[in-house]
């Protein structure tokens, strides 16, 4: 069993002495939570996806949660995005460099680190060899491709969880970072971050900007694009989905990168959209943004301005002036 000798660990993050564990159960005081290829489950039944249905034989066809707080089709898409993109790309290292320019990587070695929507676990990866335990949480079978990409790691507890419905103590682990997920929740992205203050002191957090370090176009653009996702976020469709990001990436991502090259030396390939962050990614990195970008049908956005707000709840905000926009620290 996977966690027999996490027994301690699991013990100190839900704050519990009850802890039980079985080869596909563990039970935490009067708690059963059901482990499926070692991810421990920990959403309630009617957030089930089908993938956790199948394996559990649950036949529950009761009421759905509430869309004002958990949005199943948020959780599908982004399911179905990491199944699909599952590797560990070259281009997430440097990504992984750009996310944490404002953090002392060093400082986090020998200590308890949570990755709060961690996706196929790309930026954990990047941790695995320095922090003493990584606790990755997802609320989509996202998790299962995680733990897939981390299986040789032995310091990481992977948890399927509704982001809102965390059932561990404060505090419970030193550092938190959460990239490019409140931005999809169907609640306020940066009430969001407030309630996130509880369980650590520091946060890293990434939120789509509003585009207001950017020329107008820009948002026009955005408003455009916006009218198309909302259209094709509904589409379950695979092999649609599939046509669809290859067909963007070749027809609209790479003509623009490609204009921005032709304008570098008259310095002004920064004015066209896209280049900047997509000018060195592979088309397998592209492929998978496109799917992120059409295939998601919340998405919120907020300014510089707006971020430096939360210091009404925490002593201080450190952004970073550097892509990706925004992102930033917040100490409480």
């Amino acid at each position: 069993m996977y966690y027999r000798d996490k027994i301690e660990i699991i013990k100190d993050i839900f704050n519990a002495e009850n802890i039980r564990l079985t080869s596909d159960l563990l039970i935490v005081d009067d708690r059963n939570y059901p482990i499926i290829d070692d991810v421990i489950i920990l959403l309630e039944e009617n957030q089930y996806t089908y993938f956790v249905k199948k394996k559990l034989k649950s036949k529950f066809n009761g009421d759905t949660v509430d869309r004002e707080v958990f949005s199943s089709d948020i959780q599908y898409s982004f399911g179905e995005e990491w199944k699909n993109y599952d590797k560990i790309l070259l281009d997430y290292k440097e990504e992984f460099l750009q996310y944490f320019d404002i953090v002392d990587v060093n400082k986090l070695n020998g200590k308890r680190v949570c990755d709060l929507g961690c996706g196929n676990g790309r930026w954990s990866y990047f941790l695995r060899n320095i922090c003493k335990e990584i606790i990755l949480i997802d609320f989509s079978d996202a998790i299962f491709t995680a733990r897939k990409n981390l299986a040789d790691a032995n310091n990481c507890l992977f948890f399927m969880c509704d982001l809102k419905k965390i059932p561990f103590k404060n505090d419970f682990v030193d550092f938190l970072f959460c990239l490019g997920v409140l931005h999809h929740m169907p609640t306020f992205c940066l009430d969001e971050v407030r309630n996130l203050k509880k369980y650590a002191k520091v946060l890293l957090i990434f939120l789509y900007y509003s585009l207001d370090n950017r020329p107008i176009y820009y948002r026009i653009i955005l408003k455009l694009i916006t009218f198309f996702r909302r259209q094709l976020s509904g589409i379950r469709n695979p092999y649609f989905r599939k046509a669809f990001s290859c067909s963007g990436t070749y027809l609209i991502y790479l003509p623009l990168i490609y204009l921005g090259y032709l304008l570098k030396p008259l310095n002004v390939s920064s004015y066209v959209p896209l280049y900047e962050f997509y000018k060195n990614k592979s088309v397998k990195r592209i492929q998978q943004d496109v799917y992120d970008r059409f295939f998601t049908s919340i998405e919120q956005r907020v300014s510089r301005k707006d971020i430096f707000k939360l210091k009404d709840t925490f002593s201080n905000i450190i952004m970073s002036d550097a892509i990706p926009y925004w992102h930033f620290l917040c100490e409480r």
